[in-house]
């Protein structure tokens, strides 16, 4: 995903949850600095949001975490106001969520928000396709026209055949395949799951993150996951929010929550972690210059060779696709035999994506004596893996010591 280029769908301000029947008190204690269980013991006020800033860019799998009582599911619940915030912001698409009445919030959570819940929520006297149609009865769309839509949702997420079905003759699994499929019915512009996963069995529990990545390749909706499982918010999420105390203490991508742990909390929240299972190609590579163009000549790549004190180099052609690799010792003969770079190339030297972890790496890293090319999904040139970056970016991370396999 480019970050790049994405837009914000939502931009959270300055969101603060009391629960409680004095709420200026506690806010007026925690703008004086004091502490969530000083302003519980003082005003008998609870503290579930302080200070959130947020920033949810479209199209991403955006996953707040945190341990119990973190305050992760009641910023997610105030997203959709099943949660009504004390104070503070909701923007989505611009407009104020916060601040709606019941009517256009209703509108709302018709058309924008789906939400998958932890217990599934389904309806037990109503089919399978009934209980996926629901949210479009609701909307006061025609039956046959929602029986249809929730028949293609219900294929969409692996459960054609089950349309009749009702839910307690379900597996966990199946059931909260229905609880999306129902999310998903009304075409929503953003996806609310909350530990939509944490009460399937573990086999099942991979299979679903699994299926919902693969659906989020497809649809391309921007969805706000709540998790307590780490394992579970590095595989999903592209942007990570770790929260204590009704705090986030720290917002980015897996990796740079790993690498780079904001404070001693973040970094015994994440140790123990394999870091070859979440660290990627993009991570440890190398940028890839110098490369050489195609239609040179032996002799540039040679100069260019013995300028960086490099033994080999990549030929890219236009947009910096790679074209293969050059050899030192194939240049030298090249330029003596008059050939072209086109005649020398190696071509078939080992290849990865971006987002490729490096522990698939490191066996063709061990094996390969030529460098890997880390391409996009264009074929250009994005970076370089060599055994000693490799290496050295294990160490700086602190992963476990690879070099006796490498």
């Amino acid at each position: 995903m480019d970050q790049e280029i994405q837009k914000p769908k939502l931009v959270i301000s300055s969101l603060y949850k009391i629960f409680g029947k004095r709420p200026k008190a506690a806010l007026s204690l925690l703008e004086m600095g004091r502490s969530k269980e000083e302003i519980l013991e003082k005003t008998g006020q609870t503290v579930g949001l302080q200070a959130i800033d947020l920033e949810i860019l479209e199209g991403e799998i955006f996953v707040i975490m945190g341990l119990s009582g973190s305050g992760k599911s009641t910023l997610l619940r105030c997203l959709n106001r099943l949660i009504p915030p004390t104070s503070g912001k909701i923007l989505l698409d611009g407009i104020d969520i916060a601040s709606l009445d019941e009517a256009a919030l209703r509108e709302i959570r018709r058309k924008k928000l789906g939400m998958v819940f932890q217990n599934f929520a389904l309806l037990p006297h109503r089919s399978v396709v009934e209980n996926v149609a629901f949210g479009l009865e609701v909307q006061e769309i025609q039956e046959s026209e929602r029986l249809e839509k929730a028949r293609q949702t219900l294929e969409m997420v692996g459960l054609s055949g089950y349309e009749e079905s009702m839910p307690d003759q379900l597996s966990g699994g199946m059931k909260q395949r229905v609880g999306l499929a129902r999310a998903l019915a009304s075409d929503p512009d953003i996806l609310l799951m909350d530990e939509a996963f944490s009460a399937l069995d573990p086999i099942i529990r991979a299979g679903m993150q699994d299926e919902l990545l693969d659906l989020q390749n497809a649809l391309n909706k921007t969805i706000v996951f709540v998790t307590h499982d780490l394992d579970e918010a590095l595989k999903l999420g592209n942007r990570i929010a770790l929260m204590k105390d009704g705090r986030i203490i720290q917002v980015g991508t897996p990796e740079e929550i790993l690498t780079a742990p904001a404070d001693a909390y973040v970094a015994q929240f994440v140790a123990g972690v394999d870091m070859t299972r979440v660290l990627t190609a993009e991570g440890v590579m190398k940028p890839p210059e110098p490369t050489v163009w195609v239609e040179s000549g032996p002799r540039v790549a040679l100069k260019l060779m013995e300028e960086h004190g490099i033994s080999s180099i990549f030929a890219v052609g236009k947009g910096k696709t790679l074209k293969g690799l050059i050899v030192v010792e194939d240049a030298v003969r090249a330029a003596k035999e008059k050939k072209s770079l086109a005649e020398i190339l190696i071509t078939g030297t080992p290849v990865a994506a971006p987002d490729t972890p490096v522990r698939d790496l490191i066996g063709t890293v061990a094996t390969s004596q030529y460098p890997v090319a880390v391409v996009d999904a264009c074929n250009r040139l994005r970076g370089v893996i060599i055994r000693g970056s490799l290496l050295g970016a294990l160490a700086i991370s602190g992963a476990p010591d690879e070099e006796e396999s490498i």
